[in-house]
């Protein structure tokens, strides 16, 4: 496969409704969406997941652009690409830059699977024709609102409830929850909100019967993270520590987590992902994948990665309609008795819906090779 074409779009959409976490809130999102077209005519969809603000990771929407243009497509101009797993290599000169370097790998990746006749699935080697899907909720205003918002979610069947906490909004608003749902699977997400002089605190986390706490401590840690795990018996579920497999691997050998969440984006694309999978899966650590408020493109190759054997715990891959009033792809992602049925459909499962992507497009950049 010889890629020919790249057209990088940015792209701003209105979420449903305000998305707050300890960084901050959130509701107008600016993305980029990667098409790349082969030889032979087939396209390729991947979508960039950095924010605005470098309030996730260092990446930003405009850097992820630059990066994208100036130095990642040129790198893959005159490459014949045998197997999407050679992006990853060619693109190794490039340090970090995990989500340019994924939005562009997953377009190569969907347009490899369409070109050999597969779905995303089946290129990754995935079995799952059913996925179980939890929902994210942020920070809401006050309890009552937050009570609504999870009465929906499980009225709405999805299997899983994690809720944003921080200093000033943890203990007080885990046990309300806990008194309202007793018996709800229910994980918390302190996005680096805590150090290990909150030890005692944390240890109070227990007594909510959490399926897990995602990344309490700093977000480049593994050291205290393993101290942290030892004082408490809730599982630690790593995410922004956790960019590449090397980085999983001497987790779990310190002992830092008992559970790890692949972001594709955070990663640097599917192959990485897919070796952070196998690297859990040795070691019998579960994961699960994490979302970043992506619209359809990123949406559909989170369920292809989900549909590997060792995606044990339902992730953040909820449907369109619970962020979007019309995403850019058809038919959306839809959600029934807390299952996303995988597509069928070749390469990422879904189509671009090419109309709504120029409705939202507030740049565009075409590179010819």
């Amino acid at each position: 496969m010889i890629i020919r074409d790249v057209i990088i779009r940015k792209l701003e959409m209105t979420m449903k409704n305000p998305f707050s976490t300890s960084f901050g809130t959130m509701q107008t999102r600016q993305f980029l969406v990667i098409e790349v077209v082969d030889e032979k005519g087939n396209k390729g969809y991947g979508e960039g997941v950095a924010f605005s603000i470098p309030w996730y990771t260092e990446e930003t929407t405009e850097t992820s652009l630059h990066m994208i243009q100036d130095f990642l497509v040129p790198l893959l101009k005159g490459k014949t690409i045998q197997h999407p797993d050679e992006v990853n290599e060619i693109f190794k000169s490039i340090r970090k830059n995990n989500m340019a370097k994924a939005a562009v790998e997953c377009a190569v990746w969907d347009c490899w699977a369409k070109r050999q006749g597969i779905t995303l699935t089946e290129a990754i080697g995935g079995k799952k024709e059913k996925i179980d899907v939890g929902i994210s909720i942020g920070l809401q205003t006050d309890f009552e609102a937050l009570g609504e918002r999870i009465e929906q979610s499980l009225e709405s069947g999805f299997k899983r409830i994690k809720v944003k906490i921080k200093p000033g909004s943890d203990l007080k608003l885990l046990s309300e929850i806990r008194e309202r749902f007793p018996e709800v699977p229910l994980m918390a997400d302190a996005n680096s909100a805590y150090t290990l002089d909150d030890l005692e605190l944390l240890k109070q986390l227990d007594q909510f019967n959490l399926t897990m706490i995602e990344q309490p401590l700093a977000t480049d840690d593994i050291v205290d993270h393993a101290t942290l795990q030892q004082q408490i018996q809730t599982p630690i579920c790593l995410d922004e520590s956790i960019l590449s497999a090397e980085d999983a691997r001497k987790a779990i050998q310190l002992g830092s987590c008992r559970v790890i969440n692949i972001k594709i984006g955070r990663v640097g694309g599917m192959t990485e992902a897919k070796r952070i999978h196998d690297v859990c899966q040795e070691a019998g650590i579960p994961v699960w994948c994490g979302g970043m408020l992506e619209a359809g493109i990123g949406r559909a190759h989170n369920i292809a990665l989900t549909t590997l054997s060792n995606f044990t715990f339902p992730g953040d891959t909820a449907g369109s309609a619970s962020y979007w009033e019309r995403d850019i792809i058809t038919p959306e992602v839809t959600v029934e008795d807390g299952t996303i049925t995988v597509s069928e459909i070749n390469g990422m499962g879904y189509e671009v819906d090419m109309n709504e992507i120029e409705r939202h497009t507030i740049q565009r950049i075409d590179i010819h090779f």
